[in-house]
């Protein structure tokens, strides 16, 4: 019990110093500027598919950024299925062709 009220009595003390006490966290504010966008995606057969499901975490500069590479399918189906799959991007299996077809075409 003892142990208890220490452990207890600390860990308050401990909140209490980290918040000023004030008992609330504070951070300060970050303020940062993005960078404006430089590339545009193509126009191309599919584009608004690769809009909407793409442009949800990045830009046509990241896409256009991509190394060039000989077997463009194969590297853009790669990259489209390690969104869905390590990120966790939300695009429907119908998707999927589509957005490769119009990666594999324009970059």
């Amino acid at each position: 019990m003892q142990r208890t009220s220490f452990l207890a009595a600390a860990l308050a003390l401990g909140v209490g110093c980290l918040a000023g006490g004030s008992g609330l966290l504070i951070a300060a504010p970050v303020n940062y500027r993005v960078p404006q966008e430089t590339a545009a995606f193509r126009p191309g057969p599919d584009l608004t598919v690769v809009q909407g499901n793409c442009t949800a975490c990045h830009s046509a500069d990241y896409i256009k950024m991509q190394p060039p590479m000989k077997n463009k399918k194969e590297f853009w189906q790669a990259e489209v299925t390690k969104m869905i799959k390590v990120y966790g991007a939300p695009i429907d299996d119908a998707d999927v062709g589509r957005i490769v077809d119009y990666l594999a075409a324009t970059y």
